[in-house]
């Protein structure tokens, strides 16, 4: 995720005083039913509303009337209350909400906030931007794709939906095969928009949708033509990134610098993929422009939606985190039976850091995997200094762009003279350009560089985005060098290093100490005159190989960025009785498809290929093992795809051990602590076991809305505003939801939670037990259960309070199949007297 640095700050609040009369973005929510949910009941209009996960008909006679009737009468409710031309209507929201953005002064606002039949006026907020190795570190070779026929039919005729930055469709990962062409897709009404530079269509089988939403970002000023580019091309890289994760082709080299770092493959390979551009490079994008993208690509029927875009901090504008215009879309959504995976937010490793709260959106947290590259430079002295990072690069954006060097070595068995850029300056005036950073190579003297390895030195320019590894790189290849050394002097606590392909040998040095050591070989080496110019370069060194991987049984880890929970349920951050993030996925040097165009990070500019770290690659890993889950269950709900990989995940690493969590120390250096469902939700996904679950938790539409009834704070008005449903549930407690986790964050004496599983397998005879931390007692009831297929059974959880600790503790219970299915789920609870 991208930061647009604003958000849903109070700072929106303040310009809009300071600029009165401004005319700005609202999103207005109106009386009548959208037409998921229309029952009828208006004259000439009969019922257009789907059952709880069913496919919307959008191409009937019945929807597209009562989508007339409804974009008519917010034109009229629009043209009766002011002057035509003072104000612009930007979209019409008919399918999932109904109501309308519209850009317009605040008086106007309030005019509309007090017309009849107008049920919300809320100002607009902004969105940010919250592979090689990930698909045989999942498992899914082997263990998942022969499933859906191999990888050349994994994910076939499954649309994935990506609302982003636009793709660059002219990437390999997006190529349609000559020899395996792709068939329609009869279910799927998307459009492909021309691109206006070239007059080509978008798609080619491979994209079967591309279409771009920017009238807010028009409206706002914000959007430029020139990089944002009016069309569904990918102006900054986010977007192709994040399809290729999720959908992009097979076996596609990845090759930089003459070097190939592998074969890239997108977790559902055979998928389409719908592109919904909303996002843009440089403010992130607008709520009006991500609502009309996600309303969009429901009407168009899409199956699984990737959103790695979230909010900033928790809405200001509403009571609670779960209504707002932008989670009551995605609810309706997932009544239209979409699966929608959100990238749970960068603002780990502190607590209550999520920007994706609601139960119907399954928030993905961050884990690294087990691919390290590690490099040395060895010295004429016979030392050794290890190039590893684990320290953190500042960014001024909220994705985590972190760097160190992956790099061919010097020639083998040979070594080289080291020359500092400081030493070789071709006058003293180059000083002012901080010629250790080796970003100028025009104030360098070639002649002494040449043949050599550049010293350069790792500045506060690195840090700020002004100074790039990749252009040291450039610089030391320009200058004829045989290889670079960038060696840190001075390094941020908890900093974090993340690997940059460059074109020639070099390495970063990330210990100081390490530094340290060259500093004085170097020193030693290399005498001086009295006015303290080199009289000769004496320091002689050469530089390993940095591009093979070496695979960690460590992993996988949650990362450091990763959001924490626990999840709130409102603006004063009160814990809601919902687990937050559902699941983990692989999230941290992900090398996937880039956009040529993108030029948001310096050292991947004009490549086609980038290694990137983010809750935003996390989010369509879980979408495109959802799209494989669609594939083979085409039956199965939201709600019973996200179950379904959250009860098989694992908790351990590849050594079998508990799962850690990337976290700072006192010292605020980077530490490993034991990782909590507050971490990873549920565990990691684990593809192969997802495909048969044995039991799901099922929940609907109706559920979610029951949540929303019996959560704390809620205005039941509020409910009936953004569903268009009564509070009529019978769940009792939020805590109720048939969710695969069980959260009770105020529990007081015994509280006794429900939960309803469904056997998706053969008929078999499960065996309940549960554990929990011995401040709190914990009972299933029944102990064991017998499941024919299709059949459903509730199961009982009883938690009394013990002892109060004062913070939360974590258990979980398992359920054992006697044909071999294990389902456990996350309990967690904070024990209070009163």
């Amino acid at each position: 995720m991208k930061a647009s640095g604003l958000g849903w700050a109070v700072l929106l609040v303040l310009l809009g005083l300071v600029v009165k009369g401004k005319a700005e973005i609202y999103i207005v929510t109106v009386e009548g039913e959208p037409i998921i949910s229309y029952k009828g009941g208006e004259n000439g209009f009969e019922a257009t509303a789907v059952e709880s996960d069913e496919k919307l008909d959008t191409t009937s006679e019945l929807v597209t009337s009562y989508a007339s009737h409804l974009e008519k009468k917010h034109d009229m409710l629009l043209g009766m209350l002011f002057e035509h031309g003072s104000y612009k209507k930007l979209y019409s929201y008919k399918h999932l909400i109904n109501g309308f953005s519209v850009h317009l002064s605040p008086q106007q606002a309030e005019t509309l906030k007090r017309a009849p039949g107008v049920k919300s006026v809320e100002r607009d907020w902004k969105v940010r931007k919250l592979t090689t190795h990930t698909p045989q570190f999942l498992g899914l070779p082997t263990g998942v794709w022969p499933a859906g026929g191999g990888f050349d039919r994994a994910g076939e005729d499954i649309v994935i939906g990506f609302v982003d930055s636009g793709i660059y469709p002219h990437h390999p990962s997006f190529a349609a095969h000559h020899d395996d062409p792709y068939g329609p897709v009869p279910k799927y009404r998307g459009k492909c928009e021309i691109d206006p530079d070239t007059k080509r269509d978008f798609c080619n089988g491979k994209i079967i949708g591309a279409q771009y939403f920017a009238e807010a970002a028009k409206a706002a000023g914000a959007f430029n033509p020139t990089i944002d580019f009016a069309s569904p091309m990918d102006g900054d890289g986010h977007g192709s990134h994040t399809a290729a994760i999720a959908a992009g082709n097979n076996g596609i080299p990845v090759r930089l610098h003459g070097h190939e770092f592998g074969k890239a493959s997108g977790m559902a390979p055979r998928a389409r993929i719908a592109v919904y551009k909303a996002i843009y490079r440089l403010f992130g994008g607008f709520v009006a422009d991500v609502v009309a993208a996600i309303d969009q690509a429901v009407h168009d029927g899409v199956d699984i939606l990737s959103l790695s875009v979230g909010p900033n901090s928790p809405p200001t504008n509403t009571k609670t985190t779960f209504l707002n215009p932008f989670d009551a879309t995605l609810l309706a959504a997932v009544k239209a039976g979409v699966f929608v995976a959100q990238a749970a937010g960068n603002g780990g490793p502190f607590p209550k850091t999520l920007v994706s709260y609601s139960p119907w959106i399954a928030s993905v947290a961050a884990a690294i995997d087990d691919r390290r590259y590690k490099n040395h430079l060895n010295l004429g002295n016979g030392k050794a200094l290890a190039g590893l990072g684990l320290s953190r690069k500042l960014h001024q954006l909220a994705e985590v762009w972190n760097l160190w060097i992956i790099a061919a070595s010097t020639h083998p068995n040979q070594t080289y003279t080291m020359v500092a850029a400081n030493d070789v300056l071709l006058d003293s005036s180059a000083t002012k350009f901080s010629p250790s950073d080796c970003q100028r190579p025009e104030v360098l003297n070639k002649k002494l560089v040449e043949g050599n390895i550049l010293l350069c030195g790792y500045s506060f320019n690195f840090v700020v985005g002004t100074a790039s590894i990749k252009k040291v790189s450039e610089t030391a290849k320009a200058l004829g060098a045989v290889g670079f050394v960038l060696a840190v002097e001075n390094v941020s606590p908890g900093t974090k290093f993340d690997p940059v392909p460059v074109g020639i040998p070099g390495i970063l040095i990330t210990d100081v100490s390490k530094t340290m050591d060259l500093i004085d070989y170097y020193n030693v080496s290399t005498p001086r005159d009295w006015t303290g110019r080199v009289k000769s370069f004496k320091a002689i060194g050469s530089i390993g190989d940095g591009l093979m991987p070496i695979l960690h049984k460590s992993a996988p880890e949650v990362a450091l960025f990763s959001a924490r929970g626990p999840n709130i349920r409102d603006f004063s951050f009160q814990d809601a009785d919902l687990l937050k993030p559902d699941i983990l996925a692989p999230g941290s040097l992900i090398w996937a498809a880039w956009s040529p165009n993108g030029t948001d990070e310096p050292n991947f500019v004009g490549e086609g290929f980038a290694l990137i770290s983010g809750t935003s690659m996390a989010a369509p890993h879980i979408a495109g093992i959802a799209g494989l889950l669609k594939q083979k269950h085409p039956q199965w709900s939201p709600a019973a795809i996200k179950s379904a990989l959250m009860t098989t995940s694992t908790k351990l690493d590849r050594a079998g051990r508990p799962l850690q969590a990337q976290q700072y120390s006192e010292t605020e250096a980077m530490k490993l602590v034991p990782a909590t469902p507050f971490d990873y939700g549920s565990g990691h996904v684990n593809p192969r076991a997802a495909l048969d679950p044995g039991l799901i938790f099922d929940a609907g539409y109706e559920d979610y809305v029951g949540f929303l009834c019996t959560t704390p704070g809620i205005d039941i008005h509020e409910i009936k505003k953004y569903t268009n449903s009564p509070c009529n549930s019978t769940i009792g407690r939020p805590s109720n939801l048939n969710t695969p986790s069980i959260t009770i964050s105020h529990l007081v004496g015994t509280q006794t939670v429900t939960r309803t599983v469904t056997n998706v397998a053969e008929e078999e005879t499960y065996v309940i037990t549960a554990r929990m931390h011995p401040s709190i007692a914990i009972e299933t009831r029944p102990s064991a259960m017998t499941l024919r297929p299709g059949a459903s059974r509730k199961f009982s959880v009883t938690l009394t309070t013990r002892s109060v600790t004062g913070s939360y503790c974590f258990g979980e219970i398992t359920m054992k199949g006697s044909r071999g299915h294990k389902v456990t789920i996350p309990v967690v609870a904070m024990g209070h007297w009163r």
